[in-house]
């Protein structure tokens, strides 16, 4: 029962290029898949087998899935998930059409510059030892300074040195662009270079934990989750939120939608556009909170 699964994996990690966490999410949803499957049909389910599922078969999984919690974005994605394994296994024809739940698309929350500073300064303040400090402050930064996601200011590696006014960031699926590097930036990163007591080699990760590995995503995600509790920041107070706030105070500054999807790695202008409603709603609270008619 796991072989296509499996392959289906290797598929995508190998040909589509798609990030762990993708590919680990839609082999788990093409194991559940042929699980209910062959429960529902009796039956065991190979390739050929997954050809003749059905629109009905599609909802009463779907169904199933509900029934265990699965809110709309989650069952959207695995519908997903499902059209790509069913697609993979027996072509285009191979998905029944079957339409979506509907989501409400989220406006992402920026946070000010004052708190983004604040946060990253706590962080730093917090840290067990001043060179931990300084790598948090400098990844901070990344985020904040120049857009880009956790999962690529922590990918980065000793290639990046010496720094310029520039910086190559490899995005998702191994796409590669160019960032500029505010003096800000740069100089935090520099005093996290000079003060780390690892080698930094070029082929080896810029950003080491506090034992000499790679630093993990998940260890900044803590640190933020920390400070913005001891600052009383909002829960929107993320890693992510930080390339939020990027976005969206260029686009008020003037920023064009098109050279701001070059600087955030977005692979279409629609996952850009999110940033206008972004900033309509950033005025529309100034609105509220400056306005005697309010």
């Amino acid at each position: 029962m796991t072989v296509l699964p499996a392959a289906f994996g290797q598929h995508l990690s190998r040909d589509r290029r798609r990030s762990a966490h993708t590919v680990r999410a839609y082999e788990a949803t093409a194991v559940r898949l042929i699980a209910f499957l062959s429960e529902h049909w009796g039956e065991a389910i190979d390739g050929p087998a997954l050809g003749k599922v059905s629109a009905a078969d599609l909802r009463a999984y779907l169904a199933l899935r509900r029934g265990q919690g699965l809110g709309n974005s989650s069952a959207a994605r695995e519908l997903s998930a499902i059209r790509t394994f069913l697609k993979w296994s027996g072509g285009d024809d191979a998905s029944p059409r079957i339409k979506g739940p509907r989501v409400k698309k989220g406006v992402p929350r920026p946070i000010s510059p004052a708190d983004a500073v604040a946060l990253a300064e706590e962080v730093a303040d917090d840290a067990a030892e001043p060179w931990i400090g300084a790598r948090d402050w400098a990844v901070l930064m990344l985020l904040y300074g120049a857009g880009l996601r956790i999962g690529e200011a922590v990918g980065l590696t000793g290639a990046v040195l010496p720094l310029g006014e520039t910086m190559a960031v490899t995005g998702k699926r191994d796409k590669t662009r160019i960032v500029p590097l505010l003096p800000q930036v740069r100089d935090a990163i520099d005093a996290y270079v000079d003060a780390a007591p690892w080698p930094l080699a070029r082929s080896e990760a810029l950003f080491r934990g506090a034992k000499g590995g790679p630093l993990s995503a998940g260890v900044v995600r803590k640190s933020v989750q920390a400070a913005r509790t001891r600052l009383g920041l909002a829960d929107r107070t993320t890693p992510h939120a930080l390339r939020h706030s990027f976005a969206t105070h260029l686009l008020g500054r003037g920023a064009d939608l098109r050279q701001l999807q070059e600087l955030l790695g977005h692979a279409s202008l629609s996952s850009t556009q999110i940033y206008t409603a972004v900033d309509a709603a950033h005025l529309l609270d100034v609105y509220r909170n400056a306005h005697p008619r309010a």
